[in-house]
């Protein structure tokens, strides 16, 4: 009875710390695939992200956006690829020296893509939860319970903010504000 009491906690945490483990990796491990097909991922991000918000004060901006998208999970199969990312589209444009935040959405994807004859991937389906209610259970149904775990709605945006200022020709210290 003593050996269960002190094996049973032991191998409880050995359970929690697997799990944990499993759940802050949360992918397929391989690096090389993620750098692949991120670009490709990022590219129609852009090419898909719109702002229906009033266009003439946006042109004055030189508004654009920039995506970024991190991975929660990724699988490969022959040269199809599903990846399941967290996805952060903010609009930037420039008033007098400074960046101005537009508009933006972090949205969860789940995106297939095939490679390419040379090589390379693009994506060939995208799909995404739909507006209003029941983003929790579409994230479940693509996820899976604990990769949608992962998907915490904290969104990062220093990474764009400073792709923005680079395209902006802005200083790195340049303030932000709002369009």
């Amino acid at each position: 009875m003593s050996s269960v009491r002190v094996w049973g906690p032991g191998v409880g945490a050995v359970v929690v710390l697997v799990a944990t483990g499993a759940w802050a990796r949360g992918t397929t491990g391989d690096p090389g695939l993620w750098d692949a097909v991120r670009p490709a991922i990022e590219a129609r991000l852009v090419a898909d992200a719109r702002w229906d918000g009033p266009g003439a004060e946006l042109s004055e901006l030189r508004a654009r956006w920039f995506c970024q998208a991190r991975e929660v999970f990724l699988r490969e199969d022959g040269g199809r690829v599903r990846a399941g990312v967290d996805t952060l589209c903010m609009e930037y444009g420039v008033r007098d020296g400074a960046l101005q935040e537009c508009g933006g959405a972090q949205v969860p994807k789940v995106i297939r893509l095939e490679r390419d004859t040379a090589g390379a991937y693009r994506v060939v389906s995208l799909e995404e939860p739909p507006d209003g209610a029941g983003h929790g259970a579409w994230e479940k149904a693509h996820f899976g319970a604990l990769a949608a775990s992962r998907l915490d709605g904290n969104a990062d945006t220093d990474a764009l903010e400073t792709a923005a200022r680079d395209h902006f020709e802005l200083s790195a210290d340049a303030p932000v504000g709002d369009c």
